[in-house]
């Protein structure tokens, strides 16, 4: 997953601002959407699967600030860059404190938007892998028997083999086979691997 993939969502109250950036990201290349108004935006932010945010601090709907809270509270937080002016930076601070990887001050160069909005972007691509993996993970869990599963939690509790025969009453011989074969599925090369992966989803086994 590139950054070109990472569709940058612009959100400022003033046409002209909206249009002035736009066309900057564009020429930069990124994919670029622009809203109006913090509202608009924060009607379809849930549908987003891979984006940034770059937003105006100050708006008459919504300030900046308020719109990191609410995408926060909603679950559908973005790697976002608050523009401020001068006088903002408590603000700023604020801002930072809900979620925000960057503030830049009006006025500011093309270069500082442009390397601001790479790291956005590249946070949001690292995110989107993120969360491929977590997935690829849970299908792998999904695709398990009933006694690889069973096996499996004893193996992430940090049960011994002879343990787990104890309490599912089987041999260890046949734990062993099971515990390959789950390796096998869960395509870890190494018990620790298979435990961390499990746990990084925070998956139930059973």
């Amino acid at each position: 997953m590139s950054t070109a993939d990472t569709v940058v969502h612009i959100v400022d109250d003033e046409e002209t601002v909206r249009n002035s950036l736009a066309f900057l990201l564009s020429t930069a290349g990124f994919a670029v959407r622009v809203h109006e108004s913090a509202t608009q935006f924060l009607a379809l932010a849930g549908e987003i699967t891979n984006g940034c945010l770059i937003t105006d601090l100050r708006m008459p709907d919504m300030d900046g600030v308020e719109l990191l809270r609410r995408l926060r509270a909603s679950d559908a937080m973005l790697p976002a860059i608050v523009i401020t002016g001068h006088g903002d930076v408590h603000m700023a601070v604020e801002a930072m404190k809900n979620g925000a990887i960057d503030f830049i001050e009006k006025p500011f160069s093309e270069a500082v938007l442009i390397e601001s909005s790479t790291r956005a972007a590249s946070r949001a691509a690292e995110r989107v892998q993120s969360q491929a993996a977590m997935d690829a993970v849970r299908q792998r869990v999904a695709s398990l028997s009933e006694r690889e599963r069973q096996v499996l939690a004893g193996v992430v509790a940090g049960h011994p083999n002879k343990t787990i025969a104890l309490e599912l009453g089987i041999s260890p011989r046949t734990v062993e086979v099971y515990r390959a074969g789950l390796m096998g599925k869960m395509q870890a090369r190494s018990l620790p691997e298979l435990v961390r992966m499990v746990m990084d989803v925070r998956i139930d086994p059973v």
